[in-house]
Parts: structure tokens; sequence; C-alpha cells
């Protein structure tokens, strides 16, 4: 009976697995292959211009089309579906996924916040990775130069900027080359101005809808992208079989010999339009957070492989009979009576196409920002299940701006495309190379596979490089343009941050100092919790010191808060909180570090103080217990940190109620007895103007439990300490830094710091903002760093 149970249990278990795997399935057609799928739109046309159009001949048709077919076999098929899909930093994928991958499997970061207690993250290391390996002489020499991890990482920005640039040329191509089907005579013969006006109408309308989410953009655009692929699928067999059915015959790759034979340098040439047929491929990758590789390869390999193939194939064959109608062949192939509702349907597809590229920036640019290579933007996250769905309002209108200058500045579809396919081909050479470095560090295989790997994928993708580059006059400079801006701002703004982070770790205030202040650090202590934001995850900040200069009074409980961003993609939330001690018990200072991975919502969480209270008594229960083991009641280590779970109140020493309004008034005076007239008369003021903000906040209440064993006296104080500042008031204290390069730096590091970091920090949010932290309870010091 039991065997059965089990049986029918694992039978609908598969079954909703299936169902979900089907569900993601079917959004990845609207969200990760819309701009793969319409990309026979622009493919043989961009081929076959310029010098090629003297060669066309049926020869040159079918090698073309081979070309096609084995190039979007090889990388979209083999290196991307079947073995790039399986590097994914826990579900998620794109160039700063492999990265950092990279940086948590070796030394490869920059910035000097790591911790020992990182490493103990679940989420930390790949399943499966033997973290006794022996370190290789090629990893130990990585490691030892700074220089080299400086490269890796302006390699890795450069692709990531690569994958910005696409994300401006994609929509453009896409909606333009749909768009030109009215450029036929016999249709509505519309001039190109027309064409490019009613483009940039189509893409502004594009852009305003991206603030409803992937999740909803999926489920609008995905039944438009299966229509699409099941039309161009039937009408490539159809012209497979009424024009010229020897087509098969060019799957052969005899036929790129041939081809290339007679064309020689001039098909070489050819090969930046060749690769316009798998670009989108790097979305597949870069959107993995969106979906599941299981599902990204089951909609790739069940639909738009061989829908792609045969529309190809049935547009070589057209082509072959019909060689005149090379200057718009995707629309000439189309049998009359089907031209309107396959332009609809491609209008509406190119719409969807763009959508790939829209979200897969939307994600490197997060990852960015939580990796510090980012100016602070706000990220909106736009389904409340899924964390790695995603709009960033500043990207998405810039985004914007940028492809409708890009559409009536070119206003000519080669031209876009020549710089469409340079973009591309660059994301996937820096995917190629990352990836290579992955197979030795991080799935710790032979150096020689790695090699293997580099050598075939990477000799493809160089051959298509070299050829997009021969085309930078011709519009290839647009996307090395924007990417070598893009990179500017990130690198500046990494090493900004970098340097700031360097100055506060070499001026951070010594325990010797504190000690010598004494338990009331040589001020008045006042009621309340001080939680002083920094950067360091060791050590005291200079900001502590220069605020006890210039205003002699202190919180009775401070807390030194670090929100750190971690390089893995999620922080599970029982593993979120490290908490710590500086310095004697008396002195009641304790350290917080929250930790977040990129892709971790780090939303107005209005539990915050209560779960800061309740880990911080859970430390201090935990250090009793440690004490009582060993017989002494010292003090812990400065820099020793505990994980504290904040999901159960258990061990902490306390019990916690849900305010009633007799007791939130009851509390309330009792906060307010500590605080002058004037002072309750403006927290007055302030609840009467924000009833609706402050009426959202969870109200609770915090008592020592009583039921509990033996409480140690000295516990017990320190908790009553730690319930009454909660009581008095919570004040956020945080640094307005200016930072400004010293006087004997060079002009390049005076330009970065003193200009461009500087003009990015006064544009960006704030980090009160960022970290949403409440106006009414915010205390900025002013301080000058000089890096």
């Amino acid at each position: 009976m039991d065997e059965e149970i089990g049986a029918a249990a694992r039978q609908a278990q598969w079954k909703n697995h299936c169902k979900t795997l089907s569900l993601l399935a079917f959004q990845s057609f609207g969200v990760v292959y819309g701009d793969l799928s319409t990309s026979p739109l622009y493919v043989y046309r961009n081929s076959l211009s310029g010098r090629l159009s003297d060669y066309i001949d049926e020869t040159t048709i079918f090698g073309l089309f081979s070309l096609v077919f084995w190039t979007f076999t090889l990388v979209p098929l083999l290196k991307y579906v079947i073995i790039v899909l399986s590097a994914d930093d826990n579900g998620e994928g794109g160039t700063f996924a492999l990265y950092s991958l990279l940086c948590r499997h070796a030394k490869f970061s920059l910035l000097p916040n790591q911790q020992v207690a990182d490493e103990e993250l679940s989420t930390y290391y790949q399943p499966g990775t033997d973290r006794t390996a022996v370190s290789s002489p090629f990893k130990r020499f990585l490691e030892k130069h700074r220089k080299l991890r400086t490269c890796l990482l302006l390699f890795v920005l450069f692709g990531a900027c690569m994958v910005i640039g696409d994300g401006v040329l994609t929509p453009t191509i896409s909606v333009l080359s749909a768009i030109s089907g009215l450029q036929d005579p016999a249709t509505s013969g519309l001039s190109n101005g027309w064409i490019i006006f009613i483009a940039c109408v189509v893409l502004v309308g594009l852009f305003a809808l991206q603030h409803r989410g992937t999740h909803r953009v999926a489920f609008m655009f995905a039944p438009i992208v299966v229509l699409w692929l099941l039309s161009i699928g039937t009408i490539g067999l159809y012209n497979i079989i009424r024009w010229n059915p020897r087509i098969f015959v060019a799957l052969s790759p005899h036929y790129i010999v041939k081809f290339f034979k007679k064309t020689g340098r001039d098909g070489w040439i050819s090969l930046g339009g060749v690769l316009l047929a798998i670009t989108g491929t790097e979305a597949m990758f870069a959107d993995l957070g969106h979906f599941t590789a299981a599902s990204i390869r089951l909609a790739f390999v069940g639909a738009i492989y061989p829908c792609l193939v045969l529309q190809y194939m049935g547009q070589a064959a057209f082509l072959s009979k019909n060689m005149p109608a090379v200057y718009n062949s995707f629309y000439l192939s189309i049998p009359s009576p089907l031209f309107w509702p396959v332009f609809v349907i491609a209008t509406l597809a190119a719409i969807v196409g763009s959508q790939a590229i829209i979200s897969a920036t939307f994600s490197i640019v997060k990852q960015c920002l939580a990796l510090g290579c980012f100016p602070r933007v706000k990220v909106v996250h736009t389904s409340r299940w899924i964390h790695g769905q995603i709009y960033i309002p500043e990207i998405n209108w810039i985004l914007m701006v940028l492809c409708l200058a890009v559409a009536l500045g070119f206003r000519d579809i080669t031209v876009i495309g020549n710089a469409y396919g340079l973009a591309c081909i660059t994301v996937m050479f820096v995917t190629t190379c990352l990836m290579s470095l992955v197979i030795i560090f991080v799935w710790q295989k032979n150096i020689l596979i790695s090699l293997l790997f580099l050598v075939f994928f990477g000799a493809i993708e160089a051959a298509y490089l070299s050829a997009a580059v021969m085309k930078v006059p011709q519009g290839g400079w647009a996307p090395i343009a924007l990417s070598l801006v893009f990179m500017s701002i990130m690198y500046v703004w990494h090493y900004g941050t970098r340097r700031k982070y360097m100055f506060d770790l070499q001026n951070k205030v010594s325990m010797k100092w504190i000690l010598n202040l004494g338990p009331s650090l040589g001020i008045m202590r006042v009621p309340g919790i001080g939680l002083i934001y920094t950067e360091l995850v060791t050590g005291v900040p200079a900001i502590f010191s220069h605020f006890v200069t210039n205003l002699p009074a202190f919180h009775q409980v401070l807390v030194f808060v670090c929100v750190k961003s971690v390089p893995v993609p999620y922080v599970p939330i029982d593993e979120r909180y490290l908490i710590g001690r500086i310095g004697p018990r008396e002195y009641r200072m304790y350290r917080c570090i929250v930790r977040y991975g990129y892709k971790d919502v780090q939303k107005d969480d209005e539990n915050f103080e209560n779960h800061l209270v309740m880990s911080i008594a859970r430390f201090i229960q935990m250090e009793a217990e440690e004490s009582a083991s060993s017989g002494s009641y010292e003090s812990s280590t400065e820099g020793r940190m505990a994980v504290v779970h904040t999901t159960d109140t258990t061990g902490t020493g306390l019990v916690v109620r849900d305010s009633t309004d007799d007791d939130a008034a009851a509390g309330t005076s009792l906060t307010r007895s500590s605080k002058s007239e004037t002072l309750r008369s403006l927290q007055e003021i302030y609840e009467l103007e924000n009833a609706g903000s402050v009426s959202r906040r969870r109200r609770v209440r915090f008592q020592i439990d009583e039921d509990q064993e033996r409480i140690d006296p000295r516990v017990r104080d320190e908790l009553s300490d730690l319930l009454e500042a909660k009581e008095a008031g919570v004040a956020y204290i945080i640094g307005h830094s200016y930072v400004k390069a010293r006087k004997n730096s060079n002009f390049l590091k005076t330009f970065a710091i003193n200009y461009a970091y500087s003009f990015l920090r006064k544009n960006c949010r704030g980090p009160s903002v960022t970290l949403h932290i409440p106006h009414i309870s915010l205390i900025e010091v002013g301080m000058i760093y000089y890096v």
C-alpha cells in the first residue's frame, strides 16, 4: 500500500514538473527567442550585399545556406544549449555570472571585502566541488599578478558593455527590418523616411511596455513568437517543395569549401552577414535567470531549431531560382495571399525580438551593480515569485534614446547590421574565453579540455569577428563607441569605490583608541540604538571618530552595519546576518554584516530593525553559552563573527508579541518619556503626516523570556539595555563623503576621481535611498576622503 502511495506521489510530482517546465518553455519564446527567431528577416539581405552580389548563382546560394546551417548548429546548439547552459551560477547566466563563479573559485576579485565566512554560504560553491583540490600553477600565477586580474575585469566589463550595445542595436534592426516590407512597390511603396518614422513610433511603444515586467510581457509575446515560428517554418517548407528541393544537398559542408573557392576574400567578408543568423544566441544564457536551463533547451530543440532551419533552407531555395530578389528576399519569398498576415506577425515578432536583449541588459546591469561595477540605479522587481525578473527605469529610457538615435542616424539596415553583428560576435567570444577558465577552475577539468573548447569555438568566432571588424568603417564603430563609453563609466565607478574602501581600511579607528575612551566612549550615551553604516567588514570606520569629535553624544547601543554584496546569485535568509561584538561587553557595541547576492531583492524591509534586535539577542545568548562551556565570561575576540538565523525566535531569550493599540500607546509613552517636549511634539507631527507609511509597519513588543531557566544576570542586563534602546528609537548614521584625489596624484587619477567619479556620485541614487533608510531617522556625517 505504501509503495502504491509513493508511486502515485512520484507520478503527481512528475506531472507537476512537466507542467512547470512546459509553461516556462512557452514563456521563454516571448523573452529569450524573439531576437533569434527574427534573424531570417535580414540574414541573406546583408550577406549578399556588397561585392558578393557579383557572385550570385546557385553554387553561391547553396554555399551560403550551408554556412548558415553549420554556424547555427555549432554555436547556438552545440556551444550554448549543450555546454554553456550547464555553467549557470545557481540558475543565473550571463557574462558576470561566469565572472562571479571565477571570483569564488579563485582569488580574482579586486574588492578586498571577502571574508572566510562567505565561503561557508550554501550557495558559494557548486555542488560536487572539491575544496581540497591542489591549486594549479596557472591559478596561482593569475592570483599573484594584480594587473592580470585587472585585465580580466576589463575584459568582462567589455563583454558586458557589448551586451548593452547589443540592447541598443537589436530593437532597431529588428523593427526596421520588419517595417521595411512596406517599401515593396507591390504593397504600399512607402519611402524610407516613412519607414523610419513608423519604426521610431514602434520603438517608443516597446520601451513604454517594459514597466509591465518580464512575466506579463512573456505571456503577451510568447503566442506571437510561436505563431511566427510556425508561419516561417511552413513557408520555408513550401518554398523548398516549390522552388528547389535539391537544397537538401547543401547540408553537406562540402558546399562551404566550394563557396570560398569561388568567392575568396569577398566570401570571407560576407561572414559578417552570416553571423546575423545567430544573433540573439547570447540571450539564451544571459536570460537564464528568468527561466531554467531545461525550459530553454526544450524550446530550442523542440521549435526554434527545426523552424529556423526550414526557413533558411526555403529562402535559399527561393533565391536559387529568383536571384534578383536578394534586396528583400524574405518578403518576396512569401506567397502573395499571405503577405499582409505575415507582415503583421513579422512586425509583432520584431517587437518581441527586442525583448530578449532588453531583459538581458537589465540582468547584466543588475549584476554589475551588485558587484560594484555600476552607479546606483533603481531596480524594480516585477515578479513577486521570480526574483530574476527586473526592470530598471533609467536604463530603459537610456536604451530608448540610443535606439532612436541609431535609427535616425544610420537609416540603413545594412549599416546597422554591420554594427549589430560585431556586437554579438564580440559577446560570444568573451563568453568562450571565460567559459574556458570556468572549465579549469570551476569544473576542475584538465587544461587540455579547456584548450580544446577554446580553440574549436574560438576559431569559429574569431573568423566571424575578423570579418565583422572589416566593416568597422561601415557602421561597426557604433557598438565599439557605445561599449567604450559604458566601460569607462563602469571602470571609473569600480575604481572610485575600491579607492574609497581602501581609504576606510587604512584610516579605521584602532581598538586601543576606543578602549582608552572607556565604556562611555568619553561622551554622553543617550537612549536609543545608533546604526552606523559602513562598507568595512572589520574594524571601526573613521566616520565614528569624526562623529565623536564633533558631537559629544552617542546612543547607548551602537551597531556598525555593513550591507555587502557577495558574488553569489542569492544568500539564503538564514545565512544573511553575521553578528559580532566590538570591544568589551559593557561598551554595548556590535557589528552586523548583512549579505546579499546579486540576484537578491534588497527591498524596503520593514522588519529590519526587529530582525537586527533578534539577531543581536541571539548572538548574546550564543556567546554566553560558549563562555559557560569554556568556564570564562570574557568578550568575544574582535573580528569573530557568527551566522545568526532570523526566521525564528528560539534561543534569543526574547518573546515577540504583536502590539495592540493599548500596548502601542504604552510603548509610545515609554519611548517619549525619554524625550523632551519639543521632540515629542515633532514626533506627533511626523506620525500624523505619515500615518499611511507608519501604519504599514509591523508593531511588535520585545520582552525578556521569564520562562527561560537560569538566565545569567549579565546576559539579562545586556538584553534589558538592548530592549530599552529599541524602545527609545533607532537612528541611522551614514557618511556623506566627498571623494577627492590626493594633491600628488597624476592627471588621469585626478580626472577620474575629482571629475568623472564625482559626477557619477552626484547623479546616481544616494546610498540612503538605495539602503531604504527612513529620512526621519537619518543622520548624515560629512567627511572628505583623499584617495
